[in-house]
């Protein structure tokens, strides 16, 4: 029989994971309601084209580099008002690569410019801020390695910049690889959430949102008066979209243009994309938060704030909630609380709920169909939760002010086999099995006990460690098809984008 100390102390440290982790899964559905608002589409540019400067940041992308120089090339825009940079910080075969692409385009009349640093300093954020000092154009569109742009970009991201007071507008991203395989198509749904519910929430209600650090057009002087880019976090995007709409710009989100790009198609690159964007924005959120808190911003923009740069905390709360599943069941049991066993299947739904509601209603903004939208919903509850095993670390790393880890960029395949290996350690791997282990010896305990309430918890949390354990383990590649054999294609076009149809 557990002692009743230790069984309080259980259900006390529950009932603080449960009380911080239930405002952040009702968040979502309030952002569904303020993303079913929309917003009136900007009509097309009037007027003279000012200059655009395309920076194409890369390192090491050897497979992807040809392809985004081609297509950054063939952007239907002014020749004498465009200028492309690419801001090349590689160290293999990408730059030779590039300088022949670079050299083509440049005989045909394309101006572009090869920009090589001798050292990699400040990283994205420090090629950035080399290509700014440069730049000759007003607007700078931001596109990384594995987007592959339409020629109208340009021309459908111009439009809202007629306000002088906008100095950002980002396009969503859609994906040349969703199909590929169950974790390709999670991740999608993940993203889409992202756009079409935070994104899409935060424009329609004027808050505070983000640029995307790729796929997005910027109003160079919104950047200078910001303070320029800055390599002190892991997410410069964010760090300086905080502090350029602090600055008193506002910024704009175009869910209607899309910009096809690659996901991750195994865990382990998977995982280096969420690490550094985890800690990035705790990172900023230590940085900028106090500053916008006691600032004169509205309480609904403190709020919004509040919510989405601590966000990443329900990664190591929900780890510990996973942990204290059993425990806690125990602890009622040993205290005569059996009836309050109920309240799991209640929180449970709640929990889980409100994400399903969140990433249904983004699906349906593409016109996903519901016979396989909610299994891949479940899939990418499952798939946060499997997340939460190495991405907790990244986010107490965030948190400590001493801590300064390299930029690891996501790596890209192209359709092919990246030549560039993404960091790992071996005991993520062990830790994700270990929790797999520990989640399925639970189960099996719970039903000996009749511990049915906290079965479905046991279940999603089993599920989301083993897929990610045994996927990283096995070498997963995460593809149904060899990739030497698939052309990578754009999915998930949105040909009529209906806000109201989210809620």
């Amino acid at each position: 029989m557990m002692p009743p100390g230790l069984a309080w102390a259980i259900l006390f440290l529950t009932a603080g994971c449960l009380t911080l982790l239930i405002p952040f899964a009702l968040h979502r559905t309030h952002l569904v309601r303020l993303a079913g608002r929309g917003r009136p589409e900007c009509e097309r540019w009037e007027g003279p084209f000012p200059t655009v400067t395309v920076q194409l940041p890369v390192y090491n992308e050897a497979g992807v580099v040809e392809r985004l120089v081609d297509a950054a090339a063939q952007l239907d825009y002014p020749r004498d008002r465009l200028e492309i940079q690419l801001l090349d910080d590689s160290t293999d075969a990408t730059s030779e690569r590039a300088a022949g692409r670079v050299a083509y385009w440049r005989d045909r009349g394309v101006d572009i410019r090869h920009v090589r640093r001798e050292v990699r300093e400040g990283f994205k954020a420090g090629a950035l801020a080399r290509g700014l000092e440069e730049a000759r154009g007003d607007f700078l569109l931001i596109l990384d390695a594995d987007f592959i742009p339409q020629p109208g970009l340009i021309s459908d991201l111009l439009p809202p910049f007629r306000d002088p007071g906008v100095g950002m507008v980002q396009a969503r991203w859609d994906y040349l690889n969703e199909s590929a395989s169950t974790l390709t198509r999670c991740q999608a749904l993940l993203l889409d959430a992202h756009f079409f519910m935070e994104q899409g929430g935060r424009w329609s209600a004027d808050r505070f949102m983000n640029f995307n650090g790729t796929a997005g057009m910027w109003r160079r002087r919104a950047l200078e008066d910001a303070g320029g880019w800055s390599a002190d976090t892991l997410t410069e995007d964010l760090d300086v979209s905080y502090r350029s709409q602090m600055a008193g710009w506002r910024f704009v989100f175009r869910p209607a243009v899309g910009v096809p790009s690659e996901l991750p198609e195994d865990v382990r690159s998977l995982e280096v994309q969420q690490k550094r964007w985890s800690q990035g924005g705790i990172q900023t959120a230590r940085k900028l938060l106090p500053r916008l808190l006691r600032g004169r911003w509205s309480p609904g923009i403190k709020r919004e704030a509040v919510v989405h740069l601590l966000g990443h905390l329900a990664y190591p709360l929900t780890l510990f909630l996973g942990l204290l599943l059993l425990p806690s069941a125990f602890a009622r049991r040993a205290l005569g609380l059996d009836g309050l066993l109920v309240a799991d299947l209640v929180v449970f739904a709640a929990a889980t709920l409100s994400f399903l509601v969140f990433f249904c209603a983004a699906g349906r903004c593409r016109g996903r169909p519901w016979r396989r939208l909610v299994p891949t919903a479940v899939g990418a509850l499952a798939l946060g939760i499997g997340l939460t095993a190495t991405v907790s670390g990244a986010v107490l790393r965030g948190l400590r002010r001493d801590v300064r880890d390299p930029f690891h960029r996501t790596p890209k395949r192209g359709g092919g086999i990246s030549l560039y290996a993404s960091p790992g350690a071996p005991r993520d791997t062990t830790l994700k099995l270990v929790l797999a282990g520990w989640m399925a010896l639970s189960t099996v305990v719970a039903i000996h006990h009749g511990l049915f309430g906290t079965l479905p918890f046991l279940v999603l949390f089993g599920a989301g460690y083993t897929w990610l354990g045994l996927g990283e383990l096995l070498g997963e590649r995460a593809a149904d098809e060899p990739p030497s054999t698939r052309e990578l294609q754009p999915r998930g076009t949105l040909p009529d984008y209906d806000p109201v149809a989210t809620s």
